[in-house]
């Protein structure tokens, strides 16, 4: 029995990329670079694909969905989010789509809780200051920052990554605030204070830390009024999605000095960011890391070969169907 043919869109961690090849016939992509959705069709139209393994940045339409061959039955996203994909385009065609959910937690919940301490500390003005070779000594007054016991951390969205965030925060004597549709069962709040509408939540904390979906529904969630709520010197952190934060906005509060400081993992139209963000001192910026670990990648990975091994070699449902 001849193995399935998979289409890989991106460069995927070699122990990923050793699996695949033994259980399926592969087709690569050498670039490592996303897939225009001409090129993503053409690929998968190259050989009899069944399965498409992708990664957050490539561009599965709908245009470029109804241009698959009808060989193809599933879509495994190297992601938990899915706004790279037409969900709607994808179910009409009857593909299947699986993410990632699970493995990531932590590791994005570190990237966040890393933001946080860097820019309360001004981590990233002390770093280039030091590299630029502009450091004169150490002085009483220099590079001042915060401390981050007895602040107030809001979590803005208290899932599974939310929760970790909330574990760690606690061990820096932090109290823990959150934003939810609704409230967490009194266990897993452990403590954490619930609060039912935005305003009161924003009036509340001294660090913001953003874990909520893209899509229109939550586009440019922190917009100018919204900063306006939170406190003078607040800090804000995002490790969920780009297009939630009101670029300009956030420009304009950090440097009128609203808002203390910010470190952002996640932006719109990344990697091409707000011109604005260069130029803010006051501002952390990382170049998409939550999951960047070698243990969570290479997870990741095998989550999705689990989901495509289902359907391809089992002829069961996936694992983590999306839709």
């Amino acid at each position: 029995m001849s193995k399935p043919t998979l289409l890989l869109t991106r460069r995927f961690p070699d122990a990923v990329e050793a699996r695949a090849q033994r259980d399926y016939i592969t087709i690569p992509n050498p670039a490592d670079t996303p897939f225009s959705g001409e090129a993503l069709a053409a690929a998968a139209n190259d050989g009899e694909v069944e399965g498409i393994l992708c990664a957050a940045g490539d561009a599965l339409s709908a245009s470029t969905i109804a241009s698959l061959p009808s060989s193809v039955k599933i879509i495994a996203t190297f992601s938990v989010g899915t706004d790279h994909i037409d969900l709607a385009a994808a179910r009409d065609r009857g593909v299947m789509v699986t993410n990632t959910p699970d493995v990531l937690s932590v590791a994005t919940a570190e990237i966040a809780m890393l933001l946080i301490l860097t820019a309360a500390r001004r981590g990233g003005e002390a770093e280039r200051l030091v590299r630029g070779r502009q450091w004169s000594g150490w002085a009483p007054t220099q590079l001042m920052g915060v401390t981050l016991e007895n602040k107030k951390l809001g979590i803005l969205g208290m899932g599974r990554i939310g929760q970790a965030l909330a574990r760690m925060a606690r061990g820096f004597g932090m109290e823990v605030h959150y934003h939810n549709r609704r409230p967490l069962p009194q266990a897993e709040e452990a403590g954490a204070m619930f609060h039912a509408d935005d305003a009161g939540f924003l009036a509340a904390i001294d660090v913001l830390s953003m874990h909520i979906p893209g899509g229109e529904a939550t586009r440019n969630w922190l917009n100018a009024d919204r900063i306006q709520q939170l406190r003078q010197g607040a800090i804000v952190v995002n490790t969920g999605r780009g297009t939630t934060v009101d670029d300009a906005a956030l420009c304009k509060a950090l440097t009128d000095g609203h808002l203390r400081a910010a470190g952002l993992d996640v932006f719109a139209g990344e990697p091409d960011i707000y011109p604005g963000y260069h130029s803010t001192p006051n501002l952390v910026l990382f170049p998409h890391l939550g999951s960047a670990t070698i243990e969570t990648r290479d997870a990741m990975g095998f989550r999705c070969l689990d989901n495509l091994d289902a359907v391809l070699l089992r002829h069961e449902a996936p694992l983590h169907a999306v839709t």
